[in-house]
């Protein structure tokens, strides 16, 4: 290519996007707040529509759903820490079941190595050099069979505690928009009105947002999020409505 190689024989890097590359850790915070905001929108939202078909005291109604909150905020920010750390021990099970294998089928992890580097066109002289290559040092090794062999990112160190706050917090966060119109208001009518008006402005907001970090048409996300909020919050009044009577 006519560039100065360096001492292991890589040329310098050319110019380009910025090398420190954040995709992964920015996907896996905005997956925890599209869960933990849609619930909070959604569940609490649904539960005071539902109350105010059935009662018309906004104090009851509140009492109700700040409970939900909190019991969701915490259902919620366990879930999500449990599901990170059942990762995180995935990953670490694996890594040494291949740490392992590498000492005991040595011959059998070579040739996966191989046969991985020969799917991507990787022949003759090359290969065997590059399987010598990555095959010399341990963690390398590992690493390249977890990556390539097993599909496997290691878990961030604090991803299982950052995963639970994040999710509590949205949920509290969206739970607080429909529910703060029953704090303010007398008329439970005139809450439940207001409390729609915000509530399909914050799931069509947050759909919005939510499509255009993720890639997806945002028109389509934002309606689609407040075509299931509507949904569940018409359902839960219908239904309180009809058993209330």
């Amino acid at each position: 290519m006519g560039d100065t190689l360096t001492r292991d024989g890589l040329w310098p890097m050319p110019p380009g996007p910025p090398h420190e590359e954040k995709h992964f850790t920015q996907n896996e915070v905005v997956r925890d707040l599209v869960i933990g905001t849609a619930d909070g929108l959604t569940v609490p939202f649904a539960l005071a529509a539902g109350l105010s078909g059935a009662v018309a005291a906004n104090p009851l109604i509140v009492t109700a759903g700040l409970a939900e909150i909190a019991a969701g905020c915490i259902a919620m920010g366990l879930g999500g820490y449990l599901a990170a750390r059942s990762e995180a021990d995935h990953y670490a099970a694996e890594r040494r079941r291949e740490e392992a294998e590498t000492v005991e089928y040595e011959d059998r992890e070579r040739w996966e190595v191989a046969a991985i580097l020969h799917r991507y066109g990787v022949r003759g002289d090359a290969l065997r050099l590059a399987v010598d290559s990555i095959c010399a040092d341990k963690r390398r090794w590992v690493d390249f069979m977890m990556r390539f062999e097993l599909d496997l990112k290691e878990p961030e160190p604090q991803r299982a505690a950052r995963s639970a706050i994040a999710i509590g917090g949205a949920y509290v966060v969206g739970g607080m928009i429909p529910l703060s119109p029953y704090m303010i208001l007398a008329s439970t009518g005139q809450a439940l009105a207001v409390s729609c008006v915000l509530t399909a402005c914050a799931l069509f907001g947050f759909g919005w947002l939510k499509s255009r970090a993720t890639g997806l048409p945002p028109v389509r996300g934002a309606l689609q999020t407040l075509g299931i909020g509507g949904a569940a919050a018409a359902v839960a009044y219908l239904v309180a409505k009809a058993v209330g009577g």
